[in-house]
């Protein structure tokens, strides 16, 4: 029998048009435009992965919006964590989670997760190119944010832990002031009529998120997995990450550009095939399998009391980055299950509050790793998930307060 578990699943917002990703990479970009263009990169490679059900949606359509919650309702999970993006009073993505929250549906749960990073033009080759940078400005932008994320939490749907509305911090690492930080909000939080605050931030196993001020850690998914992996395929991923490092350089990133992007630049022509044969002669994206992945991972046994854990589907970046990109090939949902179920065995002595698993993701498509139907699976991977938490199908806790 499988342990009980709240199934959170990270939501990515980035399937509508926004002026600034137009003015970037084209007018009418979205998280779509990559995931059309993949194509394999390599004998037996799976691309491109095609949406069947909800097909190619729009996040701007509430139709779209309720169709999720209710797949994700129905088959076990208790809420979507939607990323969220603040550049010290700019937000980015924002139109599909304001819409949630103005409307008042779908009526699923929700929290939040601040993707605090900024954003270059790595996807083509030019990671040293700035698109909107991260800033810390201190109090008065923690305020400032503090006051945009306040609807959130008092919304009814908003999940807690211990009556504290969850939030997450993807790189917490990279505030220069941690602490004040979160204490400048929990003090916020405690003036607007909240119990406080249940901030987690997504870190590596072992790192010590207290001494960030925060509640506890949600382990980095891939990242986290990966370093259960056998140490020879670990030192050739190392090997990619030097050479990737090497050829970002501003005066080597025509290679870059040349040998290492997933789709043929259309200025090429009849050379196409030129261009695909030197790509995979001499770059090819970092390869394990999902056995192999969970296997390795089944040695980690225990968690402390203050870590999370996360789960992937599957993994294929390819999408994003061309051959730069990490491939976990062979992915069921059975074995997707199977991952799940250890994950969960490892918080199932805790109280019911903190039995938190972290599902990456419900539709991070260009990563390859999303629970939505697929016309190879179906609805395979969130079956296997409702099977896999058949035990755990627990009433979501919400929030207490304003």
């Amino acid at each position: 029998m499988s342990p009980n578990a709240r199934a959170i699943a990270f939501y990515l917002p980035q399937f509508h048009p926004i002026p600034e990703n137009n003015d970037w990479w084209g007018e009418g970009f979205t998280e779509w435009t990559n995931v059309r263009q993949a194509r394999p990169l390599f004998e037996g490679h799976y691309q491109p992965h095609v949406p069947s059900e909800l097909g190619y949606y729009d996040l701007r359509s509430s139709e779209t919006r309720e169709a999720q919650a209710e797949l994700a309702s129905a088959h076990g999970i208790e809420g979507f964590c939607y990323w969220h993006y603040w550049f010290a009073g700019r937000r980015l993505l924002e139109s599909p989670f304001d819409s949630v929250l103005g409307s008042g549906k779908p009526d699923f749960p929700f929290c939040l997760a601040w993707a605090n990073h900024s954003w270059t033009a790595s996807w083509v080759g030019r990671p040293w190119e700035l698109l909107v940078d991260q800033t810390y400005p201190g109090r008065s932008d923690y305020e400032a944010h503090f006051s945009v994320l306040r609807e959130a939490f008092a919304d009814d749907r908003y999940i807690t832990v211990d009556g504290k509305p969850l939030f997450l911090v993807f790189r917490p690492d990279k505030v220069p002031d941690p602490l004040e930080l979160t204490d400048c909000w929990r003090e916020l939080a405690h003036q607007a009529g909240f119990k406080g605050l249940y901030l987690l931030g997504i870190m590596n196993a072992g790192s010590d998120p207290r001494a960030l001020g925060l509640d506890g850690s949600v382990h980095k998914g891939l990242g986290h997995l990966l370093t259960f992996l056998p140490s020879e395929i670990q030192r050739r991923a190392e090997a990619r990450r030097r050479a990737q490092v090497l050829l970002e350089r501003p005066g080597l990133a025509f290679i870059h550009q040349a040998i290492a992007r997933s789709s043929r630049p259309s200025w090429l022509g009849p050379l196409g095939a030129v261009h695909d044969e030197l790509g995979n002669r001499l770059l090819l994206p970092s390869v394990c399998s999902y056995q192999e992945l969970i296997d390795s991972a089944s040695r980690w046994l225990e968690v402390s009391d203050d870590e999370f854990p996360s789960v992937i589907p599957n993994w294929d970046n390819t999408p994003r980055v061309g051959r730069w990109g990490w491939v976990i090939q062979d992915s069921s949902p059975e074995l997707f299950a199977e991952h799940l179920r250890h994950a969960a065995s490892l918080i199932e002595d805790r109280p019911l509050e903190k039995r938190l698993v972290f599902l990456k993701s419900w539709n991070e498509w260009a990563e390859g790793n999303y629970l939505e139907p697929d016309e190879r699976h179906g609805r395979g991977y969130l079956e296997a998930m409702r099977e896999a938490l058949s035990s755990s199908m627990v009433t979501p806790l919400r929030k207490t307060g304003p």
